[in-house]
Formats: structure tokens, C-alpha cells, sequence
């Protein structure tokens, strides 16, 4: 505890006033996943306001996260790993004083700012300040809350209901996911970027499969800004002479990771419910007749909500295909597996789920 006490308090901008329990003043730091809080109007005096255009940030939330997983006997309970979900969306860190009178507005504050607080002790408060960790291992509040904003908890009822006119049922337990204030997408020509890369290993996996061959080289003739996307594991399979199976059937699903991010940039209309393959034909043309600098130059995402509402639909469907797996059943009626975990993927990516690069991404459920 001393060291993530240290990187809190040592961070700031200026000093907490003295003598604090003497006149009532307390310190908080907030850790918002909002990163446009709303400005406080109560009494308090700031001592530190980041995101993440401070390089420490980062670190300093690794650190958090270290020290969530050292209290207790270290078990992951249900609260944990949604206290580190949130460690991991945090966009603000906001270190602030506040006289105990006007806590009731810090609190209102902290909800809207969607955040979780740390206090001096080393405990750690949901917004309305209600214990989700102690520092000394005691009992949680049974009635604390992992911060989730409004607009998540609502996308996740559309979801659920779409999902129930289908007759796919989800347990009503599963959390929402990233809302649209605390996602820092990937940029439009990263997005693009990565197209072009898929595409490349997709149909490198196609050709091996139908025993024919395609070289680095002609890839990188005919798609050079492919190469310069590829991921270290992507250039190992472009270069390897004769892949392992499991490597191209791998790679021969990518093309649907290549639909969803295509869909995300504007390059496909619509995205429709995973209940068949993607046109392959239609992504070739799209990707090998585009020049693919003015298709990178010019991408532009489309509006973060519907791309989170995307994620949201395959987070679930995915929890349904996995559990009808462990079930011993069938997927869903009109749900196919690899489509669904495929579009996870990328559009985990897309939202920087745990801040991974392409070839660490995680589909959790």
C-alpha cells in the first residue's frame, strides 16, 4: 500500500493544506473514466488534474491496479475485476480537497464523473462513497456499486431486448460495456491501416489453403502499406513457407475482422447480424481496387455509439456461443461462432479494451 500511497499523493500540484482533520477538509483522488467530468462547483481546492496526455499516467494506473490485486488474500472476487475494469478506462485522475459540508456534492459530482475514489487510508469508495475495497481486507459495502454511466446501462437493455426477440438469452448480470464518454477509439487511419493488414493475412491463409501460393513479395506488391501494418505474429505467418492448420483457419477468419473494421471506417453500410459469412468477394474489391493511401488518408469513423452498440451485441452473443459450448449445445439459431468472436476481437480493438495491441487482445465474457 505504501508505494501506490506515495504515487497518489506525491503527484500533486501543490501540497494538501495542513492540519486537514483539524478543519474538516478531506482529500480524495477520483478516478474517472469520464474524460470530460463536469466542472465542480462546490468549495474544494485542486491538486491535481491529469489524463492521459501526462506519460506517468499510465503507470500510475498500472500501479493502482497492482495494489486492487495485493489487498485481501489476492482472490479475484466479482468486485475486483470490475474495480480493475474500470482502473483500466480511467481517462482523468483528479486529486482534490473538499470540505466535509459539501461531500454531498462531491459525491453527485463523482457520479457524473463516473468515477471510483481512493482516500488517504488507503481505502477505495464507489461515487456515493461507499466502501468497494478496504485497505485492511474488511468487508465491502454490500450496496457499493462499480461506477457504470447511464447511457451503458441503457444500451445494454436495447441489447438485451433485440437479443430476446430472437430467443437468445443472456443472464441480466452481465456488466455493460465501455459507454461512449469514457472510449478513446482508435484512430480512422489506424482503423484503415488495419484493414489493409487483415486483408493480407486472410487471403495469404485462403490461397495456402486451395494450395496455392502467395509470397511476401506479391503481397507486397500489390499491398505494401499491408506489410507496414502487420502485426509481428501477422508478418511471422506471411513469412513462414508452410503454416500449420490451425494458423490458416485462424487467419482465413480474419476476413470477417476485416468487414467489421471496414464497416466502422464507412467502407460497408451496414453491418448485419452475425447470422452468415462476410461478401469476400465484396471486401476485395474494396481493398485491392482502393489506392490504399487515399483509403487510409480519407477514413473517417463513424459515430462512436453505434460502433460501441456493435460491441455491446457481439460481447453478448459471444457470452451465448461460449456458454452454449461449456453446454454441450448448439450456437444460437442464426448465430455463427467464428463470425461473432472475430467481430469481438476487432471491435475490442477498436475500443482499446485493456489498452492491448492487436495481437494481445482478450474476448472476455
Amino acid at each position: 500500500m505504501l508505494n501506490i500511497l506515495k504515487s497518489v499523493f506525491a503527484e500533486k500540484k501543490a501540497a494538501p493544506p495542513q492540519d486537514t482533520a483539524a478543519d474538516d477538509r478531506i482529500l480524495l483522488n477520483a478516478y474517472c473514466s469520464n474524460g470530460d467530468p463536469p466542472t465542480m462547483t462546490f468549495p474544494h481546492d485542486l491538486l491535481g488534474d491529469r489524463d492521459h496526455g501526462d506519460p506517468e499516467l499510465g503507470k500510475h494506473l498500472d500501479g493502482f491496479m497492482g495494489y486492487v490485486q495485493s489487498r485481501g488474500d489476492g482472490a479475484m472476487t466479482r468486485t475486483r475485476y470490475h474495480l480493475l475494469r474500470h482502473i483500466q478506462k480511467v481517462r482523468r485522475h483528479v486529486s482534490v480537497v473538499v470540505p466535509a459540508e459539501h461531500l454531498a456534492a462531491f459525491h453527485a459530482w463523482a457520479l457524473e464523473a463516473n468515477a471510483i475514489l481512493f482516500l488517504q487510508n488507503g481505502d477505495i469508495h464507489d461515487p456515493a462513497g461507499l466502501l468497494l475495497q478496504a485497505s485492511d481486507g474488511a468487508q465491502e459495502d454490500p450496496a457499493a456499486q462499480i461506477p457504470y454511466p447511464q447511457e451503458a446501462f441503457e444500451r445494454k437493455a436495447r441489447t438485451d431486448r433485440l437479443l430476446a426477440e430472437r430467443a437468445i438469452h443472456v443472464p441480466s448480470s452481465l456488466p455493460p460495456v465501455i459507454a461512449v464518454p469514457e472510449v478513446s477509439l482508435r484512430s480512422p487511419q489506424e482503423v484503415a491501416a488495419r484493414v489493409l493488414a487483415l486483408f493480407a493475412v486472410a487471403l495469404r491463409a485462403e490461397f495456402l489453403s486451395e494450395h496455392k501460393d502467395l509470397s511476401l513479395d506479391e503481397i507486397g506488391a500489390r499491398l505494401p502499406l499491408a506489410l507496414a501494418a502487420a502485426t509481428p505474429r501477422e508478418l511471422a505467418f506471411l513469412q513462414e513457407a508452410t503454416p500449420a492448420a490451425q494458423d490458416l483457419a485462424q487467419f482465413g477468419w480474419r476476413y470477417e475482422g476485416v468487414n467489421v473494421l471496414a464497416w466502422a471506417i464507412g467502407l460497408i453500410d451496414k453491418l448485419p447480424f452475425p447470422d452468415a459469412i462476410c461478401d469476400v468477394g465484396h471486401l476485395a474489391s474494396l481493398v485491392l481496387d482502393a489506392d490504399a493511401k487515399q483509403l487510409i488518408s480519407r477514413a473517417a469513423s463513424r459515430p462512436a455509439a453505434e460502433l460501441i452498440d456493435a460491441l455491446d451485441l457481439h460481447y453478448r452473443l459471444h457470452w451465448a456461443v461460449r456458454q452454449a459450448d461449456i453446454d454441450g449445445k448448439n450456437a444460437p439459431d442464426g448465430v455463427i461462432p467464428g463470425v461473432v468472436l472475430e467481430r469481438h476481437y476487432a471491435l475490442n480493438w477498436l475500443a482499446r479494451f485493456e489498452n492491448a495491441d492487436w495481437d494481445d487482445v482478450d474476448t472476455p465474457t
